[in-house]
């Protein structure tokens, strides 16, 4: 009994310790295993550089910007469209964000960013982890020097549109990359939508806005500096008495070497019963600044003849000195329950230095010019660099004969390898009617993209671009128009309404007629124009501003600014020589200073030489026109 007793506790030791054994080989294999993933030195076969090189790419599959063709960007509206900056060489639009309701009548925002070449007609999507929330009435703005690319604020709502978030983050996107970079921002604007941007000297400068706080708006009249050298903003402040422009949203913020100039915008006040009206704004102020920005202030600029009539949703696009204003929209208030609105589609040129406007009206294309003896374009450019580097004395003949004049934009640009050039269609009538259409300035021609237009209560965003050449305004290009149902559909609609009205009518006509002179009577104060004698100021007439620099040579009627330069180059070397009193500028770069003030003075008087040629068109007998050799008197293509 006893041996088998001992037996029997000799194998439940054996078997406690086979266990523990087991247990123990176990946990050295979960631990070897735990190990090998956290990357333990004392592990085997584990290395450091590979687990390393395993992190980093996946940090950078998680950072990568992934760039696809795409079809055109689904329609869409309040989103920014820009141009690339100049010194990237490249012709291309950035579209970022915006908003559209889906067909269930629910809000959706974007944060897509979209890059066209106007080149090849393609759009490519870009898309990144990195990249901002989605929002639409943001604004984006393109320092021209630096090429720095700023996106601040904008808003987003929840999908019935109840309540708004506004944003107050600052995004720098780099244009040759693409990749967006968040600042890290201490002091800065408040968050709001609907505000502005340009630039001047080394910063960006941000006014008005306004913040949907659902119960109540809050319009802003605030101006703040972003300092594209060191990535801060820093407020301009004004003192308290200091005269200054109303708070606004969606107004024209233009640049000048002085600052920057103020038109037009919307906002809401108090009127004299203390109810809130809507107030469209049409005046204009000069924001003149100083380099260290302590003494800034505001000058409120007369009316000048030719100005549009007042509206709203059209913010102007900088373009070689002048402002381009496209479409627009105003709204009067007839009833409680009803809104009559007028939408524009016409374009106007703001000249800022001289503060004149002038209507822009398409034109049928003319004829080329006769060739009536060809002339070689080499002898003509060879003549010219001889009479400039005649000024230039000191200049050898092996240098002259190496610079290259600077070109227009009229001329021709030649297929580069690999790009197919996309023809599109062109017509004579200027786009449908709307407001809030996304617009850009790229080289010479006006982008106008979207847009929105009322028909009844419908509200329809009109998916469509067009590109309108500026200085020929021969047509108007449409890359794409899609919204011919659309249209057709609500004007169905309209009359279908109008047709059940028509059987109420004889029930209410002497209800209606006491809205309608009720309606009559509160219109006035439901959309208010500034004041009536600043509309009053409004001269209409076809009135030439005077010329700012009249020692400069003027461009002729029908002159296109090759021929303004070939004709006058000569001239324009001497003022580029005069002031370059240090000598520091050869050659090429005094010509390059020549030709760009020479373009500079082309843009200056376009329009009064535009309205030239209107006129002697209307005296009939100019099918065609010749340009001459100033010397030989031969004609030329």
């Amino acid at each position: 009994m006893a041996k088998k007793k001992g037996r029997d506790s000799n194998s439940k030791k054996a078997l406690k310790a086979e266990k523990a054994f087991k247990a123990q080989t176990k946990s050295a294999a979960k631990a070897k295993k735990k190990a090998s993933k956290l990357g333990d030195e004392d592990a085997d076969d584990v290395n450091i550089d590979d687990i390393l090189e395993e992190y980093a790419r996946e940090q950078a599959n998680f950072l990568a910007v992934k760039i696809t063709q795409t079809a055109r960007p689904s329609k869409r509206l309040n989103a920014t469209l820009i141009p690339s900056p100049a010194h990237h060489g490249r012709k291309e639009l950035f579209l970022f964000g915006g908003e559209a309701v889906n067909r269930t009548g629910l809000a959706e925002f974007y944060n897509d960013l979209f890059v066209y070449s106007v080149e090849t007609n393609i759009w490519r999507k870009v898309t990144s982890p990195n990249t901002p929330l989605p929002r639409s009435g943001h604004a984006m703005c393109v320092h021209p020097t630096t090429g720095v690319i700023l996106l601040f604020g904008g808003e987003f709502s929840s999908p019935k549109q109840n309540t708004f978030y506004h944003y107050g983050d600052s995004w720098l996107l780099d244009g040759t990359t693409r990749e967006w970079t968040k600042l890290d921002v201490k002091k800065g604007p408040s968050a709001r939508s609907g505000h502005r941007m340009t630039y001047w000297k080394n910063y960006i400068l941000l006014h008005g806005g306004f913040r949907d706080l659902s119960q109540s708006t809050t319009y802003l009249g605030d101006l703040w500096a972003f300092d594209v050298t060191t990535y801060k903003w820093q407020q301009i402040e004004f003192p308290t008495s200091a005269m200054k422009p109303e708070p606004r949203s969606g107004h024209s913020f233009l640049p000048t070497e002085e600052g920057a100039v103020v038109w037009g915008g919307y906002s809401k006040v108090k009127n004299s019963q203390k109810k809130i009206v809507g107030k469209v704004h049409i005046d204009s102020w000069t924001l003149k600044l100083s380099s260290d920005l302590k003494t800034p202030r505001w000058e409120r600029r007369r009316k000048s003849g030719w100005a549009p009539s007042p509206r709203v949703g059209c913010s102007m696009m900088f373009h070689k000195g002048r402002g381009i204003l496209f479409g627009g929209v105003y709204d009067t208030e007839e009833t409680e329950e009803t809104l009559d609105s007028v939408f524009y589609n016409d374009v106007y040129a703001y000249q800022i230095s001289t503060n004149k406007w002038f209507p822009l009206t398409l034109r049928p294309p003319r004829k080329k010019p006769v060739q009536q003896e060809k002339t070689s374009t080499k002898t003509k450019t060879n003549e010219l660099e001889a009479n400039l580097s005649r000024l230039l004395g000191e200049i050898e003949n092996e240098e002259a004969r190496d610079v290259k004049l600077e070109d227009d934009s009229e001329s021709e640009v030649s297929d580069e390898e690999g790009i197919t050039k996309v023809d599109h269609p062109v017509t004579l009538s200027l786009p449908h009617p709307r407001f809030n259409s996304a617009t850009a300035a790229l080289q010479d021609s006006l982008y106008i993209y979207g847009g929105v237009w009322e028909q009844g209560d419908r509200e329809l965003t009109l998916d469509s671009m067009y590109a309108i050449d500026l200085g020929k305004l021969e047509g108007v290009r449409v890359i794409w128009e899609d919204f011919a149902e659309d249209l057709a559909q609500a004007e169905q609609d309209e009359e279908t309404d109008d047709d059940m009205d028509d059987e109420d009518e004889d029930e209410e006509d002497e209800d209606m007629d006491e809205e309608e002179e009720d309606g009559k009577e509160d219109a006035p104060e439901e959309m208010q124009v500034d004041d009536a004698d600043e509309l009053a100021d409004v001269a209409f007439g076809l009135e030439l501003a005077p010329d700012p620099r009249p020692f400069l040579p003027h461009p002729r009627p029908f002159e296109s600014l090759r021929v303004f330069y070939s004709r006058t180059g000569n001239e324009f070397m001497e003022w580029a020589i005069s002031n370059n009193k240090d000598g520091s500028k050869r050659a090429k770069e005094l010509k390059r200073d020549a030709f760009e003030l020479c373009e500079e003075r082309w843009w200056e008087r376009w329009e009064e030489v535009r309205a030239q040629e209107d006129q002697l068109e209307e005296l009939g007998g100019i099918g065609e026109i010749v340009e001459r050799e100033a010397k030989t008197g031969k004609s030329r293509r």
